[in-house]
This record gives C-alpha cells, sequence and structure tokens, in this order.
C-alpha cells in the first residue's frame, strides 16, 4: 500500500501505460483482476491532437477506474502544462508524464526517455505541470539515455524536488528499447535517494518474479506491461503472492469464456465495429495462447469482417477446447 496525492493504492501491482493497448476496455478488465492503479495509453501533448479520433478514445473517462490517471507525453514545458490542464478539466484524477517511451518517433521530438539527456529541460517541464494542476503527478523514465549516460537518481531527486508524487522506472536505457538485462540495481538506488514512492518495471512477467524484485529494490510497487497481454488475471495473482507467498488463482475454463467474451463486448461497445474488429484480433490473439489449437483459431479469427462473426466464432470455440497447461 502507498499514497500518491490522496489516494491510497491498495495493491501494489500497477498496470504500464502501453500505446494502442491499454485502453478502457483493458484497463477495465485489469483493475477487476486486482491491478492497484491503470494508467491510460500516451496522449500528446501538442493541442492540435486533442481533437484526433485517437486522443478522444485515449481520454474517454465514462466508467473509467478510479483514479483516472492519464499520461501526456511532450518537450514544451508550457505545453504539458497545458496538457495537463486540460486533462485535469476533463476529469484526470493522476497527471503521469512519459519520459520513459524509447519509440524513434517520439524521441525524434524530443519527448519521451529523449528528455533524459537535458536535465534542465526535465526541471522545467516538471516545475510546469506540477504548477498547473491540483492533480498529483507522477513520472515514468528509463535508467538513462544509454549504457555511458545512467542518471535515474539525478532525475529522481529532481522529480522529487518539483514535487511529483511517484516515479516509475523502466530499468532499461532508452538504447536498449526493451532487450537485455534490467537494471535492478539502479532501481535500488533510485529508492534509497528519494523519498517518494518508485515503482519498479521491467521483465516483471510472473508472481514470483513481482515478490523478488521488490524485495530486491524496496520498491513501493512493481508495474506489469507484456505480461498482462492475454493474461490479465496476473494482478489478482501477484496481490496473493505478496501477502500469502502462494498462488492459487488460476482461471478456470468457465472464467476465461467470460473474460475473453466479456472483453470482446466492450472492445466493441468502445470503437464501433470498424475499429472494433481491428482491436478485437490484437487483443484475442493474445487470449488465444492460452488454449490449445488457439493460435489456428486465431488465423481464423482475424479473418472474420463482422462483430457478429466475431462473438458468434468465439462462443462457439470457447465452448469445445481445452484449457492449455499453461492457463490451468
Amino acid at each position: 500500500m502507498f499514497k500518491i496525492g490522496p489516494f491510497i493504492i491498495e495493491n501494489p501491482a500497477i498496470l504500464a501505460p502501453m500505446a494502442g493497448i491499454t485502453d478502457l476496455p483493458f484497463r477495465k478488465i485489469c483493475k477487476n483482476m486486482g491491478a492497484g492503479l491503470v494508467v491510460s495509453e500516451m496522449t500528446a501533448a501538442n493541442p492540435e491532437t486533442w481533437n484526433s479520433t485517437k486522443t478522444q478514445h485515449r481520454i474517454k473517462f465514462e466508467r473509467e477506474c478510479l483514479p483516472r490517471s492519464v499520461q501526456i507525453a511532450g518537450f514544451c514545458p508550457d505545453m504539458m502544462a497545458a496538457a495537463a490542464k486540460h486533462n485535469e478539466q476533463l476529469g484526470a484524477q493522476i497527471i503521469d508524464i512519459n519520459m520513459g517511451c524509447p519509440a524513434k518517433k517520439v524521441c525524434k521530438k524530443a519527448a519521451g526517455s529523449a528528455l533524459l539527456k537535458e536535465p534542465g529541460l526535465v526541471e522545467k517541464i516538471l516545475n510546469s505541470v506540477v504548477a498547473s494542476t491540483t492533480a498529483p503527478v507522477t513520472l515514468k523514465i528509463r535508467t538513462g539515455w544509454d549504457k555511458m549516460n545512467i542518471n535515474a537518481v539525478l532525475i529522481a531527486k529532481i522529480a522529487e524536488d518539483a514535487g511529483i508524487s511517484a516515479l516509475s522506472i523502466h530499468g532499461r536505457t532508452r538504447a536498449c528499447r526493451f532487450v537485455g538485462e534490467v537494471e535492478y540495481d539502479t532501481i535500488t538506488e533510485v529508492v534509497k535517494s528519494v523519498s517518494i514512492p518508485v515503482i519498479a518495471n521491467g521483465d516483471i512477467d510472473s508472481p514470483s518474479k513481482a515478490k523478488s524484485v521488490m524485495e530486491y529494490t524496496g520498491a513501493s510497487a512493481v508495474m506489469i506491461g507484456r505480461a498482462a497481454l492475454g493474461n490479465p488475471w496476473i494482478f489478482r495473482q501477484i496481490n496473493e503472492k505478496l501477502i500469502h507467498n502462494t498462488v492459487s488463482y488460476f482461471p478456470s475454463r468457465v472464467d476465461l469464456q467470460n473474460i475473453i467474451i466479456n472483453h470482446l463486448h466492450e472492445l466493441h461497445d468502445f470503437y464501433g465495429e470498424s475499429m472494433g474488429l481491428k482491436f478485437a484480433r490484437k487483443h484475442i490473439s493474445w487470449y488465444l495462447s492460452n488454449f490449445i489449437d488457439g493460435k489456428t483459431f486465431s488465423k481464423f479469427f482475424n479473418s472474420l469482417t463482422t462483430i457478429h462473426q466475431q462473438a458468434t466464432h468465439i462462443k462457439e470455440f470457447l465452448s469445445n477446447v481445452e484449457v492449455s497447461q499453461k492457463a490451468a
């Protein structure tokens, strides 16, 4: 348990913001499965993007999980401050700043993890955002720009001084992207250097790994990204492991049917038919790895062209297929 501003985060497993993935339907499922906090997909600070279809879907707060945490990205202090204020007015309760994204299209604009090269600019952005909103502000970073420029401790201290309420760290540099060993030692140094909550992120793919990372680093929580894809019950399992040192919950065949069909309907309702079909293909393919013959069915599912077809065939598949050992 830890606090972000006035909000008590009871469960220490957090859903990482992932562009194109952590939309409202997925956030709701992860929250229901025990995630202590779920964060929106990254939204651009540039006001020219605010009315785009993509951004409008990313900042829809109807039926949103509480507290509502929205991630913003940009490089201009004034623009970032305006984006924070804008999202707060729309209903955001926590503003998360992205300084961890390694994507080229983000770094080319000197945003995301590219900002780690300029601590002075980091300080200006954080001070501007914190001053612009009454909502608590959190920050997501990496350990540095590359192996020769690891400055997470410096950035963490700047963040604490600026009034940042919590800090998430992916334990790799921007240059490493998602490859190579995670620098848990760097995360440990950051935990020791600041008094604000630190959330550890990177290759945490099981309840046992979550427990060992929290014990090793002293982090207040862990952030789960790719390991939650097709596997949102990992949050419930991590909570059980941390509290009881056991993992007794595995979704039954009926559980899996209910989770998947509910997710499918939520995607269709949220996006409508055209976009819903595309997002459903992505999420259903991850779920299907839990089933024998899931890969074969996934190819067929991806060929379906209507919501009715998707709903009908997935129900038929789930009522007849066996659950693989992975899920059982």
